[in-house]
């Protein structure tokens, strides 16, 4: 998953940075609610971590401004103000949970995949044919066995089951997977996806493309 990490504090930011990465996500860190507003726009995620506090603004305006222009990307505030009427501002504003400082990493990122499941409709294991995932794990399994996967092949494959049968949009998923310092490609995506068509084979599980729409992985009859 990828999500946008919005903190001011570098200590703090880094470490929780380092720790989502860890547990094999992509992280897009703003320290200002400027720099938070730019990313939100322009790089697709999964979901935002926001603090309130920011050197030039309120994390409130940042999450209203977005709630605004309709975007309903899933918000988990973090913050050190944990007064009951803050939380109930921050649920106002469109906030989908909020955690008050100081926490515990693992809590966050289990509250992170509990917010991106509600909000993609996901459970924590689906299958397609032979192919499991277990997203709590992040772990594939094929006939039973572990899938083991390069890293953006993993990932390719994570947006596909995440549900299985939903269409994913070819630039979206290239973009979502994608760096600001390390584009990736029309030619490189498909040959990830080309690759993982093979590995599937013979699974009951297999990629379609949809010209002009994307990628969709569906169960194969008679496989």
């Amino acid at each position: 998953m990828r999500f946008l990490l919005v903190e001011d504090d570098a200590v703090l930011r880094d470490v929780m940075q380092r720790s989502l990465r860890d547990a094999g996500h992509r992280v897009d860190v703003a320290a200002t609610a400027a720099d938070a507003r730019h990313l939100w726009r322009v790089q697709p995620v999964d979901a935002v971590l926001l603090d309130l506090n920011l050197p030039d603004g309120n994390g409130h305006d940042v999450l209203r401004d977005a709630r605004g222009r309709g975007d309903r990307t899933p918000v988990l505030v973090l913050t050190a103000r944990n007064r009951t009427e803050e939380r109930i501002a921050g649920l106002d504003a469109g906030a989908d949970d909020y955690l008050g400082k100081p926490f515990d990493l693992a809590e966050v990122e289990a509250r992170l995949r509990a917010l991106v499941r509600r909000a993609q409709g996901a459970d924590d294991r689906v299958e397609v044919g032979a192919l499991l995932l277990d997203r709590r794990a992040r772990r594939f399994y094929l006939g039973g066995a572990e899938l083991e996967l390069p890293a953006r092949e993993f990932e390719v494959l994570f947006e596909l089951m995440t549900p299985p049968g939903r269409v994913v949009n070819k630039r979206a998923l290239a973009d979502k997977l994608s760096g600001f310092d390390d584009a990736l490609g029309d030619n490189a995506l498909e040959t990830f996806v080309s690759r993982l068509r093979r590995k599937l084979q013979g699974s009951g599980a297999g990629i379609r493309t949809l010209r002009g729409l994307g990628y969709l992985i569906e169960a194969q009859a008679g496989a």
